[in-house]
């Protein structure tokens, strides 16, 4: 039994051998085919699936030594820049009055429509006359007895004073008789002032339009009596051409716009609808108020715009442009190219060997799509706008239409070239095979 144990006991131990023979060889052939070198000479340990480098996914992607990314370029120009104050506005009209009768009567006809353009001095409406007229003609008959008293009374004057060269009456007399001369050209100036009065009261009767505007809702109909102290008056006229928006201005900006008007510029202001998309009207900046307001820190303006379209309408919300001056020959770039950072703004510039290079620049005034340099870039010098999120100092880039360089690596993720190396995932699939 001894005798048997022995051979038993040297085959397993044989076996043992040969399975860890094969585990070693094995483990070398996928050792050599995951370490072998690629067809474009790579190094050992250098595959497409190792370890994220400093530029991303596949070591260098955004390196000197990684696939190029894709950027758009646009080159640093010369261009006049606006210098724009954008706000937002309300529209006020130029002038707003409530048209309330002066005299009380019964109104008797209303010559306008509701919504209806008038012009200054046009009738509105109509109060009976006749209570007018009769007060004007007792005015007219009191001035005309008074007039003739005082004309009998400078007629006994004269006598009297021709008495009294004669010695013929006292003084006294032509005294009294002087007086009573004034006493009534007074009566006759106040009887003139009273006849003028209900003259004018007559006229009255013809309620007119004091602006030319747009006149609201009526608020009166025909046979109500109306009267000098109803607080809504007939009807509410409002001026729209010309017609005023107002906004506000930072206060840093103040000093710049009194500067502008002192010169004697006229600033143009623009009123853009809600969407800042359509132009509604062009105006001319007007004024400044008198005061800072504190709660905000901006001063109240105003613009005056011509509204001929009658496309702005009263206390309607507007964005204001104003542009308070143009910058002639300013080298700019599209808004996008410029970065910011911890020390200040930047750029990246693309080199002739398409690699990128970030310079530091200091910028100026900005539009909605450009923005001024003044210091770190000259006119002609490509900017990177597009992909550079993906970018560092010194990466390597290439812009669309460039033609691929004959032996590129291949791209992160571990896609092999054509040619040779294609060959390589055929062999690598092949290894549970070998086993």
């Amino acid at each position: 039994m001894q005798e048997e144990s022995r051979p038993s006991r040297r085959s397993r131990w044989i076996g043992r051998i040969v399975a860890l023979l094969a585990l070693l060889a094995l483990g070398g052939l996928a050792w050599y085919l995951t370490h072998r070198p690629a067809a474009g000479g790579a190094p050992p340990g250098a595959s497409s699936g190792g370890p994220p480098g400093p530029g991303g996914p596949g070591g260098m992607a955004a390196g000197r030594g990684g696939p190029a990314t894709t950027v758009g370029i646009a080159r640093a120009e010369r261009a006049d820049i606006p210098i724009v104050i954008e706000a937002l506005g309300t529209v006020t009209p130029s002038a707003t009055v409530t048209v309330r009768p002066q005299v009380s009567g019964v109104l008797t006809e209303v010559r306008f429509k509701e919504g209806q353009m008038v012009k200054a001095g046009e009738v509105l409406a109509v109060i009976d006359p006749r209570p007018l007229e009769l007060a004007l003609m007792q005015a007219q008959g009191q001035r005309q007895r008074d007039e003739a008293q005082l004309q009998l009374a400078r007629l006994t004057l004269e006598r009297y004073q021709t008495l009294l060269q004669q010695d013929s009456i006292a003084r006294q007399d032509v005294d009294t008789q002087a007086a009573a001369v004034k006493q009534l050209e007074g009566t006759v100036l106040s009887n003139r002032a009273a006849e003028g009065t209900a003259r004018l009261n007559l006229g009255y009767t013809r309620i007119t339009a004091p602006v030319s505007g747009r006149v609201g809702l009526r608020v009166v109909d025909v046979g109500n009596v109306v009267s000098s102290g109803d607080a809504n008056g007939i009807v509410v006229i409002t001026q729209l051409a010309p017609i005023d928006v107002q906004f506000a201005v930072p206060q840093d900006r103040v000093p710049d716009i009194e500067r502008r008007t002192a010169q004697g510029a006229t600033l143009p202001v623009t009123a853009l609808d809600r969407s800042r998309a359509t132009t509604l009207d062009e105006g001319r900046f007007s004024t400044l108020n008198n005061e800072i307001d504190t709660t905000t820190g901006t001063v109240q303006a105003k613009a005056r715009f011509a509204n001929a379209g009658r496309t702005l309408f009263p206390n309607q919300f507007v964005n204001v442009r104003l542009q308070l001056d143009t910058l002639r020959d300013a080298v700019v770039i599209p808004v996008a190219a410029l970065r910011h950072s911890n020390d200040g703004d930047f750029v990246y510039v693309l080199n002739d060997d398409r690699t990128v290079s970030q310079r530091m620049v200091q910028r100026g005034q900005a539009t909605n799509d450009r923005v001024q340099i003044t210091r770190g870039l000259a006119v002609g010098e490509p900017v990177v706008t597009e992909g550079a999120d993906r970018l560092k100092d010194g990466a390597r880039v290439q812009v669309p239409g460039d033609r691929p360089a004959r032996g590129a690596s291949a791209p992160a993720g571990g896609a092999s070239a054509p040619g040779r190396g294609a060959s390589a995932p055929r062999r690598a699939a092949s290894a549970p095979v070998a086993r």
